[in-house]
């Protein structure tokens, strides 16, 4: 009987021990109920009691239950977002902006550059197959 004994105060003891540094390693804001002095103090002068009320009641969570989102919930999310896509597509904006500066600078198209047609609408400079009927002329169509 009086190992049992011993043992059972070595484990009190024990979880006693590790309730208290873990009591004092967490954050204040991982403290539910009372505050962190308060929860040190519970601690301390009820090992055993203590302890299991510091693990069922005061020990928060790691991220808070409402901490953790989705990301479409997530305003700050969101608002990165759009800030991201508005600076994506100023850029975008601005690039096709000097683009076009620099095509107006050019001048005329190049491809323009074929003479304008006859208004008879026979066109010399234009391509094989543009008119229907080329080719063809006598041809009753």
């Amino acid at each position: 009987m009086a190992r049992l004994l011993l043992i059972l105060a070595l484990v009190a003891t024990a979880f006693w021990v590790y309730t208290i540094v873990d009591c004092a390693v967490q954050p204040a804001t991982r403290h539910r109920g009372v505050s962190k002095p308060a929860w040190m103090v519970i601690v301390i002068l009820l090992p055993v009691l203590g302890g299991i009320l510091w693990f069922v009641i005061g020990r928060g969570r790691a991220g808070g239950p409402a901490l953790r989102r989705a990301p479409d919930d997530d305003p700050e999310f969101l608002g990165g977002l759009s800030d991201r896509a508005r600076a994506e597509q100023d850029e975008r904006i601005r690039r096709l902006e000097e683009e076009l500066a620099q095509l107006d600078s050019e001048g005329e198209d190049p491809r323009d550059s074929r003479p304008a047609p006859k208004p008879d609408g026979d066109d010399p400079g234009g391509k094989p197959g543009d008119d229907d009927t080329r080719g063809q002329r006598g041809a009753v169509g």
